[in-house]
């Protein structure tokens, strides 16, 4: 059975990629007069070099040569874009947005994953679940949060605390940052602890399994993206689960039993939300979270929408993964980078601790959300973290018909022609690039590539302004913009902002003597140059502030 699929499986590669040489040789398209880098390879085209862990330089060199709008050669010689044009942006995420959606490779990867969640659906399925949640992210919910993040980051300074009760430490805040990042979520999105954040806790299945996800994808990255949307279309779905348990392939099976953990995990919670649920206000209150947690405000919502509005029990369950693997990740590599740079940036650590102190010394306590969220410079500070490093450095589309394409600013084609617009062909991946563009020089400047939080406390360049750039936070794309942007971009810097005042009103953070550097493995991590095993650390010397 093994062996006959997979002479199927070779037999479906090769016929593929024989049709698409076939077809580039034969038929040409108007992306070819677009210039790019070379592939040093047919079958991988330049992939190897754009989605590497130290792409960093490759991209910088990428984006200077080429500008705004670059071709990329995909696997089997296919034509790809990747772009951060301002108009053209503005057309794939707002105005044609249902016309470039998520790639095939992304919303399967995801249902696989999560479920039927917002990251594993498309058109009125997708928007309908966005129009049942989006009151959930909104603000009057994200002040109730506020007394949960205090208490869940009381906890993470306790235990920073005890460790350098007796002097400086050296601590490894990448770990801490991504335990504290779930318990956040956790609580307040599913209303569940998984993490005591004590220094002897055990890891939770469910915290291991999340953080394994991104690792083992990014391994392999090249036969995930060849053949798992024809293959999750092959047969029913018993069927696909028995191709997987017989494939002798390690990364297969690692993945197949964090999907089973994670979906198991969120089922004992669905029960136990339904159960609370259906016994009241008593039971609820006596749950983590209290019952004002998002799923529990979901699943009362759900429960009184009308049939064509409400979301079936997959959908449910489909959200409660996404949520976790949305908000543990991203926010966990927001703030490791935030510490980095605190650490690194002395001058910059001792302002923002002075003005903690001084809003604390005013308010005479924790401060309320409309308060924390006001501070001019943790604002600063935490924009200029996520312009100049977003956690995720690309988001990808595909034309799901022909399409022109209007550009701000026209480009020459290898031909010599000037090109104002672009004509898509159907099928076309475009690759959006978001650090691309928060690195614009043509728009924020000539100190692009400084982080420098002061520049969110006087006003904004023209160019930018001018350039009207789709995304919903700040003129930058971090958080993209459209149907699709991040829905919990608030919630997730209300995160940010809590654990940083916390943290550095308590703490001095220093860089150590280890040389770090940060790899581009769809979300950005640091490790420990020459240190092995190669894994996401940051080690910082952390000292109780005097």
């Amino acid at each position: 059975m093994l062996i006959l699929f997979v002479e199927a499986l070779s037999l479906y590669v090769i016929t593929w990629g024989l049709w698409r040489t076939f077809r580039g040789r034969f038929f040409k398209s108007a992306l070819d007069n677009i210039a790019g880098p070379p592939a040093k390879s047919f079958w991988t085209g330049v992939f190897p070099q754009v989605f590497n862990n130290n792409a960093w330089e490759f991209h910088k060199e990428m984006t200077a040569k080429y500008g705004s709008v670059i071709k990329l050669k995909a696997l089997l010689g296919k034509n790809e874009l990747f772009i951060f044009d301002p108009k053209a942006l503005h057309h794939i995420f707002i105005k044609d947005q249902y016309i470039f959606e998520e790639t095939a490779e992304f919303i399967q990867s995801n249902r696989v994953l999560f479920g039927e969640g917002l990251l594993g659906t498309l058109g009125d399925q997708h928007r309908k679940q966005r129009k049942m949640l989006n009151p959930v992210f909104s603000i009057a919910h994200m002040r109730n949060m506020v007394p949960t993040f205090y208490d869940i980051t009381y906890k993470l300074r306790d235990a920073f605390s005890n460790k350098v009760k007796d002097g400086p430490q050296e601590i490894e805040v990448m770990n801490w940052m991504t335990r504290t990042a779930l318990e956040l979520i956790g609580q307040s999105g599913l209303g569940y602890s998984f993490d005591p954040l004590t220094e002897d806790a055990v890891p939770h299945p469910f915290s291991k399994a999340a953080k394994n996800i991104a690792p083992i994808i990014f391994k392999m990255r090249v036969a995930w993206a060849l053949l798992l949307p024809p293959l999750s279309r092959i047969g029913p779905r018993k069927f696909r689960r028995f191709v997987v348990d017989i494939l002798p392939w390690k990364n297969v099976r690692e993945l197949r039993d964090i999907v089973d953990i994670l979906y198991n995990t969120s089922v004992e919670i669905f029960e136990s939300k339904k159960k609370a649920l259906a016994e009241g206000d008593e039971a609820l209150a006596n749950q983590v979270g209290q019952g004002k947690d998002i799923m529990s405000i979901l699943l009362r919502a759900n429960m009184t929408a009308s049939k064509e509005e409400s979301l079936t029990r997959d959908e449910l369950l489909g959200q409660m993964a996404t949520l976790i693997f949305a908000a543990m990740d991203t926010t966990s590599s927001a703030l490791t980078r935030l510490l980095y740079l605190l650490a690194t940036h002395q001058d910059v650590q001792d302002k923002l601790r002075k003005e903690i102190k001084e809003a604390k010394e005013v308010e005479g306590g924790d401060l309320p959300y409309d308060k924390l969220v006001s501070l001019p410079y943790l604002d600063a500070i935490c924009r200029e973290t996520l312009r100049l490093h977003s956690p995720v450095t690309m988001a990808s589309r595909t034309a799901r018909q022909d399409v022109v394409l209007p550009l701000s600013n026209p480009i020459k084609g290898l031909d010599g022609q000037e090109i104002q617009e672009i004509f898509i062909p159907k099928n076309t991946n475009i690759h959006v690039g978001i650090m691309a563009c928060n690195r614009n020089p043509e728009l924020w400047g000539p100190d692009v590539l400084e982080w420098k939080p002061e520049r969110w406390l006087e006003p904004l360049p023209d160019t930018l302004i001018g350039a009207h750039l789709p995304g919903i936070y700040s003129h930058l794309m971090t958080f993209i913009g459209g149907g699709r942007a991040c829905i919990g971009f608030k919630f997730s810097q209300l995160e940010m902002k809590v654990v940083l005042l916390l943290l550095i009103e308590s703490f001095r953070f220093s860089p150590t003597k280890d040389e770090i550097a940060w790899q581009m493995t769809g979300l950005t991590t640091p490790i420990v140059v020459g240190r092995k095993p190669e894994v996401p650390q940051l080690p910082l010397l952390v000292e109780r502030v005097v």
